[in-house]
Formats: C-alpha cells, sequence, structure tokens
C-alpha cells in the first residue's frame, strides 16, 4: 500500500472577486504541500471552461493539479474532446467521477458509472493519466451495502484507476 497522501479540493470562481480570493487561499493551502489541488467539473460539464482555466492556473504557479471529469449526461465524444484538451495542455493527473445527474435531467448519457469513464480513459489515452476515483469510507450513499460498495469499488480500481481519494468523513457524528 502506497503512503497516504492529501489534496484540496476547489471549485472553480465564477467572478474575478472569487479567482481572487482563491488564489489566497491556494497560496497559503500550498505551504501545507499537498500532492495535488482538484478542481470540480460541474455536472454535465457545466464548468469546463472555468475548471480547465483554474487547472492551468494553479499548474503555471507551480502546483499539481487535477481536474474533475464526471461522466454523468456526456457523451463519448464529449469525454474525448475534453481529454485531448487536457493532453494538448499537459494535464496528467484526473479526478474520474460518476457525478450527480443534473436538477431535473433524466438523460445519463452514454456512462452510468465511473468505472465506465475510467475504462473509456484508458481505451482512449493509454497511462498517460493517473487516475483518481472515489472511495466512500461510509459506503456510497446509494449503495444497498457495504459489500455492494466494495464491489463497485473494485470494478474502478479493475478499470485502471491509480489511486482512490476520500474525504474524512460525510456525516460528522460518524
Amino acid at each position: 500500500m502506497s503512503a497516504r497522501t492529501y489534496s484540496f479540493e476547489f471549485f472553480p470562481p465564477k467572478t474575478a472577486e472569487g479567482a481572487e480570493k482563491l488564489r489566497a487561499t491556494r497560496k497559503q493551502l500550498a505551504q501545507l504541500n499537498p500532492k495535488f489541488f482538484s478542481v470540480t467539473f460541474g455536472a454535465g460539464g457545466s464548468t469546463r471552461d472555468r475548471t480547465l482555466e483554474t487547472v492551468r492556473e494553479i499548474q503555471a504557479d507551480g502546483s499539481e493539479a487535477a481536474p474533475h471529469l464526471s461522466c454523468i449526461g456526456s457523451t463519448e465524444a464529449s469525454i474525448r474532446d475534453i481529454l485531448n484538451e487536457y493532453k494538448s495542455q499537459g494535464i496528467r493527473h484526473l479526478v474520474a467521477l460518476r457525478g450527480d445527474l443534473p436538477s431535473g435531467s433524466m438523460d445519463v448519457g452514454e456512462f452510468q458509472y465511473a468505472n465506465e469513464l475510467v475504462e473509456f480513459i484508458r481505451k482512449e489515452t493509454g497511462d498517460w493519466f493517473e487516475i483518481e476515483v472515489a472511495a466512500y469510507p461510509e459506503v456510497h450513499p446509494q449503495a444497498r451495502s457495504y459489500a455492494e460498495d466494495m464491489i463497485n469499488f473494485k470494478r474502478k480500481v479493475d478499470a485502471g484507476a491509480n489511486a482512490a481519494i476520500t474525504q474524512y468523513f460525510f456525516n460528522a457524528d460518524a
């Protein structure tokens, strides 16, 4: 087992003021030497451009950055385009997630689960990307049991994930 590492997750800023606040926060957090900073990717890629812009800025400042890539609401063609764009920018680290279905939408797209996304990334790009996937210390909220959750996690690993990330907890009482 590899040593445990930590990262910090950011939402891409929506305003110039938000971008300045994020820069100041990132500068403070960088002193803690995280393995990387990850940047979220809105449902269906709704923050795609801001995610890329934020990742590029983090990298330009000398830190490793990993954009989130969620598959819900996406097509193979749209994911392929994003992967090619990330490769052209020298991005080598991703956080591959299922993501949440956008509110009011019933179209899940061509992928239903993160393992399908990881498998597609590997098929399209080989080992170009280091791929992080989600793990759930308190069991995924939609899993019927711990055993089912572990089976789903194993699918992501078997599909080609390099590592897993989690939060310390989702429920403070736990």
